[in-house]
């Protein structure tokens, strides 16, 4: 966010109306702050300066330059304390603390922060949402050192491995928001006036809580030749003595800072339990051995056939990877596969799974399992406690959503005309609705029933005549020749893509069958007079929310007028929201309704071309 210099297009003054504005977005923002905290980093009578940056980020600076809180998008839905404030009222944000020095030395140079490198508490990963503003600290020390999102929700977190990207990281300190405002770089021009300042992770607990403290005290008639000095010797702690950075009371720099942050060297002191994993150097075969265990572990415990077609991606972040044994790091690379595909392709020509690639995606797609497999069957799933602890943080997370906005979507197909041969010569029930694994069982009980697996090659289906115009009666153009044989891989969707198709919205209680594809919801800006923006919602009902609820919602949240109206020439009512704010309403459908991003259709006709 500020690794590159940004020069400010204004700063203006704050009025008291957009004063009080501002702290109750922070009050929204911040429930762990009081009254009495916002009040110590915006006093009341105090002058409060915004500054306009040409990346539309908006810096709150209280008098005297000393910046206080940033917004990303200038809109207020995406604001942040800086570090400067933090250091002031620590308890702002909740904090991940880190592994060790060596981890800080990169947030500090502006790397998001890795799961890998936060040290995770006796009791559990703590729970939070994805997109929340959390700050980053090092042990021994209550002043955080950088602050961002989060990529990731702690239930995702959990099933991800606690591997990946946890904290998308938008200032830290040093970066060059100490510089852009007023001039100033450290935050002794708030309330550490003429110190010496050391780099905060230096600081131990009582010298940082007695700066703050002696800053409250010191009275505002300090002479410009007072000097302090912030001993940052600790027992955890060895600083670079020559890394001080000297002001005079202007806040011009006498000395600039002379250490490198790559000489940082940080409290040592972490709960050694650091990584004590274990080192096993695995062989290619052990490799093999353990994906082929976690594949089948994932199949029986979490893989359900109610959430296929599923992404190889997918299978692999969210069941395969959180099955691996404890200590245990697998690398698809050292493997004989070597790629995702290659392994999911070499199950499915075992006839453990059926997969196909996504010619849109590009990536493989998880259609359906054979449970009947031998291998499946021989497999006896273990009970593990991390399926517990992520089904216990499911279940915490799940507290804090409302039942009603749980939303879910199922793909379901009703046989067509095509297939019902194939239904009834399997016994099986034309008038009922199947998800996409039920239809491929259909048809595979059909071809083990009439024994048309091709004896030289298992992998291709023989087509007599009831499959082959099952499959292809209608389709194929005439004087074309009929195929005589089909890949088992592409049989599943051939003979689905003749079914008609349906779907099943449910959220909470309520539930609806319509027939046809889904939908999707429909976000247009348009402008309107004066050079007006104003953006239109429609498609609501499909996936059962209420526009005149959602209207008032928006409302309150945005801060702009809203009305609901009918569609012209068709059925179903639109929300029309004051604003361009169309990326702010998809996450908004997303983050709080559980719309999948695949079903919201957004287009801005106000972009310039």
């Amino acid at each position: 966010m500020f690794k590159k210099a940004v020069e400010a297009k204004s700063h203006q003054r704050l009025s008291g109306a957009d004063r009080k504005k501002l702290k109750r977005t922070l009050r929204d923002r911040f429930p762990r702050a009081s009254d009495a905290d916002i009040d110590a980093l915006l006093p009341p009578k105090t002058e409060i300066t915004v500054s306009k940056f040409q990346n539309r980020v908006l810096v709150y600076s209280v008098e005297g330059g000393f910046p206080v809180f940033f917004d990303v998008d200038g809109r207020g839905t995406d604001i942040f304390p800086t570090v400067f404030a933090l250091w002031k009222v620590p308890e702002l944000l909740p904090c991940f603390l880190l592994k060790g020095g060596e981890v800080s030395q990169f947030v500090i140079g502006g790397a998001d922060l890795m799961f890998p490198g936060i040290s995770i508490p006796a009791d559990g990963l703590p729970s939070f949402l994805s997109g929340e503003p959390w700050a980053v600290k090092v042990p021994g020390n209550p002043a955080p050192i950088a602050v961002g999102s989060t990529t990731m929700s702690s239930t995702e977190a959990l099933k991800a491995g606690l591997r990946g990207k946890a904290l998308r990281i938008t200032h830290y300190y040093r970066d060059l928001l100490w510089g852009s405002v007023e001039g100033h770089s450290v935050p002794n021009a708030g309330f550490l006036e003429d110190v010496v300042v050391e780099d905060p992770a230096f600081l131990s607990t009582s010298q940082v809580s007695d700066s703050c403290e002696g800053a409250a005290d010191s009275s505002n008639d300090q002479k410009n030749g007072e000097e302090g000095i912030i001993d940052a010797d600790n027992a955890n702690s060895e600083p670079n003595s020559t890394s001080a950075t000297q002001y005079d009371f202007d806040g011009n720099i006498v000395e600039q800072v002379a250490a490198d942050v790559g000489d940082l060297k940080l409290t040592e002191n972490v709960d050694t339990v650091e990584t004590n994993e274990e080192q096993h150097v695995l062989t290619t075969e052990d490799v093999d051995a353990y994906l082929d265990k976690c594949l089948l572990q994932a199949l029986h415990t979490t893989v359900k056939d109610k959430d296929l077609p599923m992404p190889g991606s997918t299978l692999w972040s969210n069941h395969i990877l959180p099955c691996r044994p404890s200590g245990i790091t697998l690398d698809i690379k050292k493997s004989s596969h070597k790629k995702l595909t290659k392994l999911l392709q070499a199950k499915s020509s075992a006839g453990l799974i059926s997969v196909k690639e996504d010619k849109y995606k590009k990536e493989s797609m998880l259609f359906s399992v054979n449970r009947g497999h031998p291998d499946y069957l021989s497999f006896k799933p273990e009970k593990r406690p991390a399926e517990k602890a992520s089904q216990a943080v499911d279940h915490a997370a799940s507290d804090n959503i409302q039942p009603a906005k749980i939303l879910e979507v199922t793909e379901v197909y009703k046989p067509s005309v095509h297939v019902n041969p194939i239904f009834a010569s399997v016994g099986a029930d034309t008038g009922r609705l199947y998800t996409f694994s039920e239809a491929c069982d259909v048809v595979f009980n059909y071809i083990e029933k009439d024994n048309l697996v091709k004896p030289t090659d298992k992998s291709i289906v023989v087509l007599d005549p009831t499959l082959c115009d099952a499959l292809f009666k209608g389709a194929i153009k005439k004087g074309t020749t009929y195929p005589t044989e089909i890949h088992k891989k592409d049989l599943g969707s051939t003979f689905v893509n003749r079914m008609q198709a349906h779907h099943v919205v449910t959220r909470g209680s309520q539930s609806v069958v319509r027939k046809g594809a889904l939908k999707t919801i429909q976000i247009v800006t348009e402008r309107r007079q004066g050079n007006k923006k104003m953006t239109k919602l429609s498609g609501l009902e499909t996936f059962l929310m209420d526009p005149e609820a959602l209207a008032s919602e928006l409302q309150k949240k945005f801060a702009c007028s809203t009305t609901v109206a009918e569609l012209p020439g068709k059925k179903g009512q639109e929300v029309l929201i004051q604003g361009g704010v169309i990326a702010d309403v998809a996450k908004h459908l997303v983050e709080q309704f559980g719309i999948p991003k695949r079903y919201i259709e957004v287009l801005d006709k106000t972009a310039r071309k």
